[in-house]
C-alpha cells in the first residue's frame, strides 16, 4: 500500500469514529458558543471537521437529552452552553476514556516489552 493511500485511510478512519457529542461538549465547557464557533473550536483541539448537518443533528439530541440549552440570541446565530447535566456526562465520558487510553497504553508497552504479540 502506497504512503498516501495510508494516509488518506488513517484520516478517514479519525472522522469515522469521532463521536459529536462528546467533541461538542467539550467544546462547551469552555463557554457558550454558536454553531460555526464549535465547528472551528473542534476543528482547533480535535482535528476534526464536523458537517454543519452533523453538528445541528448532535445540538438538537444533545438539548432534548437536557446536556446543553440554547441561550437568548441577538442575531441569527443561536448559542448554546453545557448545563449541569451535561458536564456530569462529559465527566463520567472522560473517567470511561481515561481507563480505555490507561489499558491501550499499559497493553502497548506489554506487546513492545515482550517483543511482539502472544496468540
Amino acid at each position: 500500500m502506497r504512503e498516501g493511500q495510508i494516509q488518506r485511510d488513517q484520516g478517514e478512519l479519525n472522522h469515522r469514529f469521532s463521536d459529536p457529542p462528546l467533541l461538542i461538549l467539550i467544546s462547551l465547557s469552555s463557554g457558550p458558543k454558536h454553531g460555526y464557533a464549535m465547528m472551528q473550536d473542534i476543528l482547533e483541539f480535535s482535528g476534526t471537521q464536523l458537517e454543519p448537518g452533523t453538528l445541528y443533528g448532535a445540538l438538537a439530541r444533545l438539548e432534548r437529552l437536557g446536556l446543553i440549552a440554547p441561550l437568548a440570541s441577538e442575531d441569527r446565530r443561536r448559542p448554546y452552553r453545557i448545563t449541569a447535566s451535561g458536564e456530569a456526562w462529559l465527566r463520567d465520558r472522560l473517567q470511561v476514556l481515561e481507563r480505555i487510553s490507561e489499558t491501550s497504553r499499559r497493553r502497548l508497552a506489554l506487546r513492545v516489552a515482550t517483543g511482539g504479540w502472544r496468540c
